[in-house]
């Protein structure tokens, strides 16, 4: 078998398959006895009928399944040999069985060299969780104005109404519900702050294979979430390329930090415990534990 490898960039890889006439017949063979087994045609018993008469009633099925057989076992054989590590799944063209030789053309993006740079120690500025009173007024305040521009009296009968027994027993859970929204969103700020710091130590090539795949479902999900709330499809189709665009760094970047973190994990030999558990996720964990910490004075 006949491989040739052209660089296109950075990363991807074009790959071009020249398949001998014997793998492709021996293949073929194989084909044909699978159909032969459970074809039906008259005056013949399966398993009996003659490769010429199945070649003219199953004929384009064979080809077609040849092709199928070979492609997946060609293109392993290709990569192995050339040392290439795939990214994602090729993109598979010029796909032609000719005179018995089988010839195709594999497109992929190989996994970068990725430097993360430094990665311990990151500092990060912990927020406070804490919620004053003032913060617990202003939002029993907003209960207050109620709606159609009411103005609701905040007591007993108000917390009652609300599933407590008393007003201060209302004001508890509130304060508890705003310190466990404060913890969320400080949780998020801090990631944000070790991504970006990963960001700036870290040196690759996004493979863009891996941004198409992911945008492609991204979008996908968008579209059926819009879809459900009644948009036509001629406004779906405005909306989609509008959502490409908004969508594109924002899908990059992801890609980027999972390539980032999957790398950290590999050099610390963390794994997830289960399926269930995220690999990104474990690794971030990590990086926290390793984090230097320090209060924000300003708060």
């Amino acid at each position: 078998m006949k491989v040739e490898v052209k660089k296109v960039d950075a990363l991807k890889r074009e790959l071009n398959f020249e398949v001998p006439r014997e793998k492709v017949t021996e293949a073929m063979d194989a084909v044909y006895h699978e159909i032969g087994k459970h074809a039906k045609v008259k005056g013949f018993r399966p398993g009996k009928v003659p490769r010429h008469i199945l070649a003219s009633s199953h004929g384009q099925l064979a080809k077609d399944e040849t092709i199928k057989k070979i492609i997946p076992q060609a293109y392993h054989e290709g990569v192995t040999q050339h040392q290439l590590n795939p990214i994602d799944l090729p993109e598979i063209t010029k796909v032609d069985l000719k005179d018995g030789v089988l010839t195709f053309t594999a497109t992929l993006d190989i996994r970068p060299q990725i430097e993360v740079g430094p990665y311990k120690g990151i500092p990060i500025q912990r927020k406070k969780s804490d919620v004053t009173e003032e913060e617990v007024q202003k939002t029993l305040d907003f209960f207050k104005k109620g709606r159609s521009d009411q103005e609701v009296t905040i007591d007993d009968h108000f917390a009652k109404g609300m599933g407590f027994p008393s007003l201060e027993e209302f004001k508890t859970a509130l304060k508890r519900q705003l310190e466990n929204d404060k913890d969320r969103s400080n949780r998020i700020d801090i990631e944000n702050q070790i991504v970006e710091e990963l960001f700036k130590n870290a040196k690759l090539v996004v493979p863009q294979s891996l941004v198409k795949r992911q945008l492609h479902h991204r979008l996908n999900e968008a579209l059926r979430r819009l879809k459900s709330q009644g948009l036509s499809e001629e406004d779906l189709k405005k909306k989609e390329e509008e959502l490409r665009v908004q969508l594109g760094p924002e899908v990059e970047r992801e890609v980027k930090i999972y390539l980032i973190l999957e790398e950290i994990a590999k050099l610390e030999n963390i794994t997830p415990a289960d399926q269930n558990e995220s690999l990104p996720g474990k690794v971030m964990e990590f990086l926290l534990k390793e984090a230097k910490w320090t209060d924000n004075k300003q708060e």
